[in-house]
């Protein structure tokens, strides 16, 4: 399978860089990454997804790698992430494509097969909760608001920015680190996500997610998830609890949870052969 192309796809006055990869008659299918990871993060997949005949359309988000950073908080609402999703869909000619999301990416895939449930065929998440259960979780959960401590942190202006950046990332190198089991981030992967990281205002636009959704006003009853749904979670997460998994489970019409026991957090990375084979098995469906 030859690398991916990279190319940036303007959303209007947006511009996405994406990597392709697969057959162009292949079912399409977009990958979304979470933070602080860019395309990239699906590098253990990209190859054995594309062999297996998908056609695959991996961006960096909005605010994350070579794709723009617009400068206001406002600009990372779900709504305009999941806009953004479709928006890439349209100007890929995909009418209809399944969807996969990492850690925020499977929030941003969540609320937009929610509310677009005409254009998402499957959607698969992996280690990421529906945002219309975080709330009611919260309340009911004080164990994962501990977890998310790290959240409210990123609400204060600056500060955070200069706690992950100083010494040449030391914050997002050891965020990255300390969460995973051991080995599964290598120097030179950090070295390329550090790239990104250092580019003029990319920290701000990512943790700018964060504030925007602490901030910013959603609908609180979105509708339920019609495609069929796989939901893949490693159940050593740190940040996240399994509940979450079974909490999103409840907003989804035709859903399933698949639990890899020794994975944490980054369940692509670490368990990658047997999340490959069930992203396959299930895309391809």
């Amino acid at each position: 399978m030859p690398d991916p192309s990279h190319r940036h796809v303007p959303l209007g006055t947006l511009r996405l860089h994406v990597a392709e990869v697969g057959p162009v008659g292949g079912p399409p299918t977009i990958l979304l990454h979470g933070f602080p990871e860019s395309w990239r993060g699906w590098r253990r997949q990209i190859g054995p997804l594309a062999e297996s005949g998908l056609r695959l359309v991996v961006p960096d988000q909005r605010g994350y790698g070579l794709s723009d950073r617009p400068r206001s908080i406002e600009a990372y609402h779900l709504d305009r992430l999941a806009a953004d999703v479709i928006a890439l869909a349209d100007a890929c000619g995909f009418t209809r494509f399944r969807l996969v999301g990492h850690d925020w990416g499977a929030l941003v895939a969540f609320w937009t097969a929610s509310f677009y449930s005409d254009r998402v065929e499957r959607l698969a998440v992996l280690n990421g909760f529906h945002p219309g259960v975080f709330g009611p979780y919260l309340r009911c959960h004080p164990g994962q608001m501990l977890r998310s401590a790290y959240a409210g942190v990123f609400q204060l202006p600056l500060v955070p920015e200069r706690l992950l950046t100083t010494r040449d990332c030391r914050g997002l190198r050891e965020m990255l680190r300390r969460s995973a089991r051991p080995g599964t981030f290598s120097g030179a992967d950090l070295d390329r996500y550090a790239e990104d990281w250092r580019r003029p205002g990319a920290v701000t636009a990512m943790l700018d997610w964060y504030r925007a959704l602490a901030r910013l006003p959603r609908e609180e009853n979105p509708p339920p998830v019609a495609a069929p749904t796989l939901i893949l979670w490693g159940r050593r997460d740190p940040a996240l609890q399994p509940g979450l998994a079974e909490a999103s489970l409840a907003l989804c019409e035709r859903g399933r949870v698949q639990w890899i026991p020794d994975a944490t957090h980054w369940v692509q990375h670490e368990a990658a052969d047997e999340v490959n084979a069930a992203l396959i098995e299930f895309l391809r469906g």
